[in-house]
């Protein structure tokens, strides 16, 4: 039997816990403009997208927290506004009844220095880093990544992180802009300024909190702004190292499933490993009256993602 907004029904078993989503809400107080490829953005509404994601998830009163999967001012915002910017959508963030999870977008970092938004996006992070875990219950274990933690965005311009990550850019990509895929075929496609890496010391630390997690039973669900599928996402929306990070996720048998942001069209596939992957659909891109945010309904042997309008929703058994 398959309900309403199109999930298998029939399970009469209520969730170990729930919690809320949404991605990409890119605010900026500017008019309405249009991405490179053309499709419109409507960076005033997508405001108004998470004002009714909070008063949805609080009338819900069942969620544990929420997570926002980055991008929550956009990179046109004027920059002498980007920091009231910021706050405005953390203030709004806070009206939520729970903890909220945040991880850093590109867009963020058109804005301000990762320092700062670790600070301002209350990061539980250790050392400064935008990479971090939590548990919610003993039987599950979310790791948020960083995405840009190896990245020409956010370090200042003499870093050697900025230094290496820019020769790195020259060498894969030929173009003058580096945000342009010009002339670059398949899966190369991926090494674009607004994409980045995780470096050496965070896949070590993935390794440690997989291994850890296998030894404690517990189920992982791993939450990047950037995809690590890319039959879930186009070539352009990709981690430059997705092969190095799933080749350490699969590994384990603890990791059920992959969100991420991003590529603000969504996404879902299953991987060889059967790992789930949904790339959520973007705020930004709502039309006025319309939302993209949901919540996920989390059991022992499934996640269901139950989405608003433009997001669609998702039942994701797992394999084992």
């Amino acid at each position: 039997m398959t309900t309403a907004n199109g999930l298998v029904s029939g399970y009469a078993k209520e969730p170990i816990f729930s919690f809320g989503v949404i991605s990409d809400v890119q605010y900026a107080d500017i008019p309405d403009g249009r991405s490179f490829s053309g499709i419109a953005r409507y960076y005033r509404h997508s405001f108004q997208v998470l004002q009714r994601a909070i008063n949805n998830w609080n009338d819900l009163r069942k969620l544990r927290f929420s997570i926002n999967f980055g991008d929550i001012v956009d990179g046109f915002c004027p920059k002498d506004k980007s920091l009231t910017m910021v706050q405005k959508v953390m203030t709004e963030f806070e009206r939520f009844d729970g903890p909220i999870y945040h991880m850093i977008g590109n867009h963020c970092l058109y804005n301000l220095p990762r320092k700062k938004l670790i600070t301002l996006l209350k990061m539980p992070s250790v050392s400064g880093h935008a990479y971090y875990d939590f548990s919610p219950t003993p039987e599950y274990r979310f790791i948020v990544l960083d995405a840009y933690d190896f990245s020409a965005l956010g370090w200042p311009q003499d870093h050697p992180i900025s230094i290496a990550a820019k020769k790195f850019l020259e060498e894969k990509n030929p173009n003058a802009d580096k945000n342009s895929p010009n002339g670059m075929v398949g899966l190369d496609r991926r090494f674009l300024m607004f994409n980045g890496a995780v470096g050496k010391e965070q896949l070590d630390w993935l390794d440690s909190i997989l291994q850890d997690s296998t030894e404690r039973k517990q189920k992982v669900i791993v939450c990047c702004h950037v995809p690590l599928d890319p039959k879930a996402a186009s070539a352009e929306a990709l981690l430059w190292n997705y092969e190095e990070v799933m080749d350490v996720i699969h590994q384990y048998k603890c990791v059920k499933a992959c969100f991420a942001g991003h590529d603000h069209k969504g996404g879902y596939s299953v991987d060889s490993h059967g790992i789930h992957h949904r790339v959520l659909e973007a705020a930004l891109e709502c039309p006025p009256g319309s939302n993209a945010f949901g919540y996920i309904d989390v059991y022992h042997d499934r996640i269901a993602l139950i989405g608003t309008d433009r997001m669609m929703s998702t039942e994701m058994f797992f394999s084992s």
